[in-house]
This record gives structure tokens, sequence and C-alpha cells, in this order.
């Protein structure tokens, strides 16, 4: 059984829509968006202005915006 890729997180620019930014996580080169319903998949480059952060700055971000700090753990593996 192998180990799941890291992940690593960041956070988009604040925008009206989403004035924290949106949370976003990169695993084995994929870049995903936390949405209402989960982690979708974006593709592979890094949005303009996206910034890296901690897990315990992703941590600090789900709890300010109310979601399950689980969600850090759920991010969808690299596809084979």
């Amino acid at each position: 059984m192998t180990r799941p890729e890291p992940v690593r997180f960041l956070r988009t620019e604040p925008t009206m829509a989403f004035p924290q930014g949106r949370l976003l996580a990169l695993r084995a080169a994929r870049l995903h968006v936390l949405a209402p319903d989960g982690w979708d998949r974006l593709g592979r480059g890094r949005p303009a202005g996206a910034e890296w952060v901690t897990r315990e700055e992703a941590e600090d971000w789900l709890e300010h915006e109310g979601w399950d700090i689980a969600l850090l753990d759920a991010v969808p593996p690299a596809e084979s």
C-alpha cells in the first residue's frame, strides 16, 4: 500500500464573491478548489495571485468560513 502524495494548500486573492479568497489544494501536480460539494479539480496551472498557505492557515480559513477541517484530508488522490 502506498501513501498518498502530500498536499499543499493555496488561497486565492479576495474578490467580491469570495472576500476571504478560495481555498485550493495541490496534490501530485493536480490543482483542486474547495466547493460546497467538496473538492473540484481545476487542472495544473496555479491561478495568478494565489499564495501558498500552511496547513494551519488552511485550517484557520476553514474555521473562519464554518467548514469542516476534515476536508483538508479529503483532497482526491492523484489519478493513476
